[in-house]
């Protein structure tokens, strides 16, 4: 391998770890779950598991379905062994990549309608996810030994979407009490700024009041 692995190798060989795939089913297994806390572009991940065969981290088996070819992945001894190794490392520093809050940042280069399309687009986004993520937790698993993962993981990923949603709600009513994009009239930022130092000092002591932990799922 040209360059050392990287995040995106040691992803690919941890779904090689519970099973061989294709290129194509590589693809598509990122897409269904990984992609939730670890987005990639699909021209990058077919490139990958070449670079994880040249460095014998993996198999290739070439297969054929009448003439068309496919290649088959299957890690190998050294891939199992570099995967462990990987998850006892320090992980890098999480990274968000979120346009729409840009343009809620700049949003006084602008006007309040375009403001308020931009937190409706957020609050859209936020309900077609929590939706995906209500079929995927309840969808039929091809892994079930795997599942404790899954619920695991979960309910991060909801957690961070409902804050989303709530902030996006939350944002729009503040906004429509604002005279425009550049002049917030009678809401006072200070006193909002002042509340989110008090909350965060509060939720690094652990304490005050402030539920630090996952909340018990409401039953229906």
């Amino acid at each position: 391998m040209a360059s050392p692995p990287n995040s995106t190798s040691y992803a690919l060989l941890g779904l090689l770890s519970v099973r061989s795939w294709s290129t194509y089913e590589l693809a598509q297994q990122v897409h269904r779950s990984l992609r939730w806390f670890w987005p990639r572009t699909e021209r990058r991940l077919y490139d990958e598991p070449k670079r994880l065969a040249a460095a014998g981290l993996v198999a290739v088996e070439e297969r054929y379905a009448g003439r068309r070819r496919s290649r088959h992945y299957t890690i190998t001894d050294e891939g199992r062994e570099a995967l462990s190794a990987w998850l006892g490392e320090p992980s890098a520093p999480r990274v968000t990549e979120f346009e729409a809050m840009v343009k809620v940042f700049f949003a006084d280069a602008g006007d309040r309608d375009q403001l308020r399309r931009t937190l409706e687009s957020i609050e859209r986004e936020s309900l077609e996810r929590i939706a995906e993520l209500r079929d995927l937790s309840g969808r039929p698993t091809n892994f079930p030994h795997r599942r404790h993962l899954h619920a695991l993981c979960l309910p991060a990923m909801l957690g961070e979407v409902e804050a989303t949603l709530l902030w996006s709600r939350w944002a729009r009513e503040r906004v429509e009490e604002w005279v425009s994009a550049t002049d917030a009239g009678a809401w006072d930022p200070h006193a909002e700024l002042a509340r989110v130092a008090a909350r965060a000092t509060a939720l690094l002591a652990g304490g005050d009041g402030v539920d630090v932990h996952p909340r018990e799922p409401v039953a229906d």
